[in-house]
């Protein structure tokens, strides 16, 4: 009874409070609609008149061509980046019909536009700053961060979307204070809002989230911000600017930059997969490198002081049994007053994030202390009939931060809390800083730079509501007609409408038959995902060139589970070399390349690592029990585990399985790369499994029925399924 009248005043309390201010308010909030609505319609307007919104039927130019134009045709605007910035640079300028060049060092969004939360957020944080400090520069950025979000829901709808995101509340005082601010958030999004947030009781908060730790809960505030995948959206960014004639190039490098009577005029580049060097023209030249901005500010004066202070920002992913499939979680004030999301994000749930100074490098990794800290933080917030376990972490990445401190202005030791675009003596223009969320309106107003110093006489942005790649003629029920047209199953259809839009019939159509009766198209790379074949076909006519482009930003295998990229790599090799005429020796090197990536970046080395360093701690029975399931399988008593023996005990319980599935269960437990399982390695293994570092093993579950089978019979009536 207490808590039932605790949890009205709360709420009374609550509605008090806004309703002092309601009527202004309420005023505010129908003039911002009324505004964003009109804004929408003269938007819409402006496109319609210039054709941009049409959606492009010519096919993309090759690799190759677009080459050839780099080194042979002069520019209006040459960018230096292909993240979210760069991109969204290449757009803009070619939607003003400026000739426009764009290069990237590796694959577009391979830094750190690709590791990111997947949230197209205003900040809930900056505008609860702005408020309490009467900031009226931080409440204009969250103002403009809520308006782009709302910009790329509308220009990628098949991309990006809605998600509910909960705020639990563990403290009665808690829930009309966090009420007011994300009633604020609501207020300053206006015509942008894109739902309205609500309060729930204990008992809805746990029905919606049931994994919620329960003790002391008293309620939760539930709001919306947007989601999507990243690296899909930093090419399809990529993509609609080479649409509208833009000419783009991955894997090219700037080595150094071309100067004209003291001005930047160009750039020498050179082809990372072939060594070729040329030279590109150009205006003018935008620096949009991320992280990297200082050594390509350097080339143009080499005693310009540093302006970036990176940060690495660490995620884990996780099992799709930690989050609901529809609601994301925030945790406001960690242990050390980070912040962490819990989000649900292709089928699986990614965790994160961790702030933590760290060099620029091309290949930033994640940490163990890192991992273990997330892991720690979302711990506090599940029940505990949820074992948490360092198993569970199917991969983990980190992405580089680029913090900036405004070259402009005097006092160097203060970082800019949004963005920087600065015009250098040589007028190269380097935009530095921000977020992803902003992109288009950081490359507009670094586009109007480069115009304005080199005087290129084109009007204004045009990319506010300008569509991306997929998106002219989607709709949420496409999936159906590939399903109906194409014969693909439903999972792989809604897959393919939601990652390329209106362009998934054209992926389809290159899709392989399966020799099933269902479905008729679409062989799996892997069996857990609904990635195919025809995937990789079509990732290689918009500029894949690697494997790892592939499996880490076309397919995001690599992101969502490492352990799977590694298991699909081969067929993605395999189908790459036919499109692009590998021999055996670069197939070997695409598949060492992708391995080293694997291991260094996306956590495979750190899983390995926290099993291997697992000690042993199992009681007597249990070793002497794992001794017996051992030696059952060691035909011969060689003292240790072959292929064969794998092979035999796999036949002997009727299944079967290739010769590539048997090497990845003996690797599984091969520490030592000698082609063999010890008993120390298995009961290495064992101990990891009893202690939550891996959270299951084929090898284990086979050596457990293997024994049981040779102790209780052949013909056993085997429980609860298979290997």
């Amino acid at each position: 009874m207490a808590s039932s009248w605790t949890w009205k005043k709360a709420i009374k309390v609550g509605a008090a409070a806004a309703t002092a201010g309601g009527g202004g308010c309420a005023l505010l909030y129908l003039t911002s609609v009324y505004n964003s609505d009109r804004k929408k319609e003269q938007v819409q307007q402006k496109l319609a008149a210039s054709g941009l919104n049409k959606r492009p039927s010519k096919p993309l130019p090759t690799r190759a061509d677009q080459l050839n134009s780099l080194a042979n045709e002069q520019f209006d605007v040459l960018i230096i980046g292909g993240g979210a910035t760069g991109s969204g640079c290449a757009l803009d300028a070619a939607s003003r019909g400026l000739k426009t060049a764009m290069v990237e060092y590796d694959d577009f969004s391979s830094g750190t536009s690709s590791r990111s939360t997947k949230l197209i957020h205003g900040g809930v944080r900056y505008l609860q700053k702005a408020i309490m400090n009467l900031d009226i520069e931080q409440y204009k950025m969250v103002k403009e961060a809520l308006h782009e979000r709302a910009n790329l829901l509308e220009i990628a709808p098949h991309l990006s979307f809605p998600l509910p995101i909960m705020l639990p509340v563990y403290k009665w005082w808690q829930l009309p204070y966090f009420w007011a601010g994300i009633k604020a958030y609501d207020l300053v999004s206006g015509g942008d809002c894109l739902k309205s947030s609500y309060i729930l009781s204990k008992s809805r908060a746990l029905e919606l989230f049931p994994m919620l730790k329960k003790n002391e809960l008293k309620g939760a505030i539930v709001y919306y911000d947007g989601m999507h995948n990243d690296a899909r959206m930093n090419i399809s960014i990529a993509i609609s600017a080479v649409r509208l004639g833009a000419t783009v190039a991955n894997h090219v490098k700037v080595v150094d930059l071309i100067k004209t009577d003291g001005i930047v005029s160009g750039a020498k580049v050179r082809n990372q997969l072939t060594g070729e060097e040329f030279s590109i023209k150009a205006k003018s030249v935008i620096n949009a490198t991320g992280p990297f901005t200082d050594s390509i500010r350097k080339m143009d004066d080499g005693q310009t002081r540093d302006i970036v202070c990176p940060s690495a920002g660490i995620h884990i992913m996780l099992p799709d049994y930690y989050s609901p499939s529809n609601m994301g979680l925030l945790d406001p004030a960690t242990s050390d007053g980070r912040v962490i999301f819990f989000l649900p994000w292709q089928g699986l749930t990614i965790a994160g994030t961790t702030d933590t100074p760290c060099p620029v490098t091309n290949s930033p990794g994640p940490s163990e202390s890192d991992i273990q800290f997330i892991l720690s933080e979302v711990k506090n917030y599940l029940t505990p009939d949820i074992d948490v376990r360092r198993g569970d972490v199917l991969s983990a990445w980190a992405g580089i931060r680029p913090l900036v401190k405004d070259p402009n202005a005097g006092d160097t030791a203060s970082l800019v809390r949004n963005h920087v675009v600065h015009v250098s003596d040589s007028k190269m223009v380097t935009i530095a800083g921000g977020k992803w969320t902003t992109y288009r309106a950081m490359a507009a107003e670094t586009v109007d730079e480069a115009v304005e110093a080199a005087q290129l006489g084109v009007g204004p942005s045009m990319t506010d509501g300008l569509l991306l790649e997929g998106a002219h003629n989607w709709a949420p029920t496409m999936f159906i007609r590939l399903v109906q047209d194409l014969g693909v199953d439903t999972a792989v259809a809604q897959h393919l409408s939601d990652t390329y839009g209106d362009r998934a019939f054209s992926v389809g159509k290159m899709a392989g038959l399966t020799g099933q009766r269902w479905p008729i198209v679409g062989r799996r790379i892997h069996q857990e995902f609904p990635y195919i074949d025809a995937e990789v076909r079509y990732a290689v006519k918009e500029y894949a060139a690697t494997a790892v482009d592939v499996i880490a930003r076309r397919l995001r295998l690599s992101f969502l589970n490492v352990q799977a990229a590694e298991e699909a790599l081969p067929i993605v090799v395999s189908i790459m070399a036919d499109e692009l005429g590998w021999d055996k020796e670069e197939q070997d090197k695409q598949t060492e390349d992708a391995m080293d990536f694997l291991r260094m970046q996306m956590g495979k080395d750190l899983n390995k690592a926290s099993r291997d360093n697992i000690p042993v701690s199992l009681t007597k029975a249990e070793i002497a029990e794992y001794v017996k399931r051992f030696n059952a399988l060691d035909d011969g008593k060689k003292g240790y585990i072959s292929i064969n023996d794998i092979r035999k005990s796999l036949k002997s319980q009727g299944e079967e399985v290739t010769g590539q599935q048997i090497h990845e269960l003996l690797n599984e437990l091969d520490a030592n790369h000698n082609g063999q399982v010890e008993v120390e390695e298995y009961l290495q293994m064992m101990s990891a499994i009893k202690s939550g570092t891996v959270s299951h093993s084929r090898f284990a579950k086979m050596a457990e029925m293997d024994y049981k089978a040779k102790k209780y019979g052949e013909h056993m009536e085997r429980s609860g399924g298979g290997v």
